[in-house]
């Protein structure tokens, strides 16, 4: 069996038997008080609305704008950002207020990535394709100054970040997400980025860096991508290593144990595990990591597919068929039946399987069955080839149903 411990993290290190309680949240200010925040800005526009006013029926025109803002607050609740106004084909949605997380940069770009895919998928009547584009910055503002009366009261936002996203947008091309410098530093290397140089922007004092996202990057963990520099060195947390090290050595002892890191965003829970797996840098073992995501804890097999997606080395230039065939050579090194399993991996990878493999001749409820025996079989054939598996399944919201599944 496998033992399980919990490991609190707490601001000031404590007895490790404590268990600290949650920290009080604290009270919400009142409606109308304003504050100072940082905020990353994302201004998005359907283009061509107007030219589709002047050439389609009133009411088809409506039906379009609707169905597209209908998408657009779909996925700004999802990344939990706040919309803010809709302006006709025009949505202005700020992330870091009025809820705060610790990566709004990041929340903003997959928002953006995210609205121009799905904007793509639209079509006029007449089979025309629609597109968005999409401009976020971010700063320093003061939000929560209420304006306007009755229906159009609104809280105002005060600073340079919603002009700026706003005319990053005008200067995109259909399809296209585009970010300011500040916005650039704050995404680490979890996206790949072009530069496209430095511009003039009316309203703005300075000159503006200009970057194009072109889609997410691969990387190990959230805790590389977003790293910058030298790490720091860790101080303060010898006792909580030095449990995690007894815990490593039981297992190794063939005594399976887990242990669950438990703190608040930001105190250092991705930091303790990288001077884990530093420690442990010269001993034989496989780690395999999965990531649970904010953004998908509706699929509880989403770390899955992230740790197969890595493990096979897909790259934005890499076509189907190469993608397939670098899932067949992950795929045989474990697999007794490489082409059943390939099949089955490929539609959880979303790949065309089809012309390959053929149908899978199954119901979804088999196939979920089948896909996860094959899940397990890689992981059995990782613990024979090295005895010692080190599984690092980092952000723990929405880990419940994938550890149920796969870890126990």
């Amino acid at each position: 069996g496998v033992q399980t411990c919990a490991l609190p993290i707490s601001s000031s290190p404590a007895p490790l038997e404590q268990v600290s309680e949650a920290p009080s949240v604290p009270p919400a200010p009142p409606a109308d008080d304003a504050e100072r925040r940082q905020l990353t800005v994302l201004f998005c526009d359907l283009v061509g609305s107007t030219a589709l006013s002047n050439s389609l029926d009133p009411e088809i025109t409506r039906d379009i704008i609707m169905r597209y803002q209908d998408i657009c607050a779909g996925l700004v609740a999802r990344f939990e950002g706040f919309l803010a106004r809709f302006m006709g084909d025009g949505i202005l949605v700020y992330f870091g207020y009025p809820r705060a997380h610790e990566d709004e940069a990041e929340r903003a770009v997959r928002a953006g990535l995210e609205l121009v895919r799905a904007v793509d998928q639209l079509h006029t009547p007449t089979g025309e394709p629609l597109s968005a584009r999409v401009g976020i910055a971010t700063g320093i503002v003061v939000v929560g100054d209420l304006i306007g009366t009755g229906a159009a009261q609104e809280k105002a936002v005060v600073g340079d970040a919603p002009n700026l996203a706003a005319r990053l947008q005008g200067l995109a091309e259909p399809g296209q997400v585009l970010v300011a410098d500040a916005t650039r530093l704050l995404l680490g290397a979890g996206f790949e980025l072009a530069w496209l140089g430095t511009r003039e922007v009316r309203g703005v004092d300075r000159p503006v860096e200009l970057y194009a996202v072109t889609g997410e990057r691969t990387t190990d963990s959230r805790f590389e991508a977003r790293r910058q520099g030298e790490l720091m060195a860790l101080v303060g947390r010898d006792q909580e290593l030095a449990l995690l090290r007894d815990r490593w050595h039981q297992a190794v002892a063939s005594e399976g144990q887990m242990v669950l890191l438990i703190g608040e965003a930001g105190i250092g829970k991705s930091r303790i595990t990288r001077a884990l797996m530093d420690a442990l840098a010269n001993e034989s073992h496989t780690r395999i990591i999965y990531q649970c995501s904010p953004y998908q804890t509706d699929s509880a097999l989403y770390p899955v597919i992230e740790h197969l997606r890595r493990a096979c080395q897909f790259g934005a230039q890499h076509d189907e068929a190469t993608r397939l065939d670098k899932l067949e050579t992950l795929v045989a090194s474990g697999s007794s039946d490489v082409e059943s399993d390939a099949a089955l991996f490929a539609a959880l990878l979303g790949l065309d399987g089809v012309h390959r493999y053929g149908a899978l001749d199954m119901t979804p409820q088999q196939q979920r069955h089948r896909q996860q025996v094959a899940i397990q079989a890689l992981l059995a054939h990782a613990r024979r080839c090295q005895h010692h598996l080190q599984l690092d399944a980092q952000r723990i919201r929405g880990f419940q149903s994938f550890s149920d599944r796969f870890v126990r």
